[in-house]
């Protein structure tokens, strides 16, 4: 998958290591908790849009500043996916299904191009919001963090 940098693991190993690649959804790059070590993950550049709209619409300066580090931070560590041909296609299949299956697709365009790299790159779509996916469950395969 190209875009990933795997996660130090040093001081945390449990037993025998096993990767999983994944995509990261933006939820879980502004979460709590950072995934766990035998993730070998990636975001898509859409990630990076959401980043840089909540750095701009920040209320005070000091939220603003807590913003712009972790965008800092996450724009050094990670080479994002791009949106392709390949994902737009796969985007709009996915804006389709959930129209057809009587939900609102123009409310989840950001969420639906990120599930849409998931999909296109074959891997899960770690998210804090896995809800956001139950319309479109069997087309993409979004997990807690906790479900690893």
């Amino acid at each position: 998958m190209a875009g990933c940098r795997p996660r130090a693991t040093a001081g945390r190993r449990r037993g025998p290591l096993r990767f999983v690649r994944a995509l990261l959804d933006t939820s879980v790059l502004i979460g709590e908790l950072p995934p766990p070590d035998d993730v070998e993950a990636a975001i898509s550049v859409v990630s990076i849009t959401e980043l840089h709209f909540g750095v701009l619409v920040a209320d005070d300066d000091d939220e603003r500043a807590r913003r712009i580090a972790r965008l800092s931070v996450i724009e050094a560590t990670f080479d994002p996916l791009p949106v392709s041909v390949e994902v737009a296609r796969v985007w709009g299949q996915l804006a389709a299904a959930v129209a057809r299956r009587g939900g609102n697709p123009r409310r989840r365009q950001i969420d639906l191009a990120i599930a849409a790299t998931a999909r296109v790159e074959g891997v899960p779509l770690l998210s804090e919001n896995v809800t956001d996916f139950q319309i479109i469950h069997d087309l993409v395969d979004a997990r807690r963090l906790s479900d690893l």
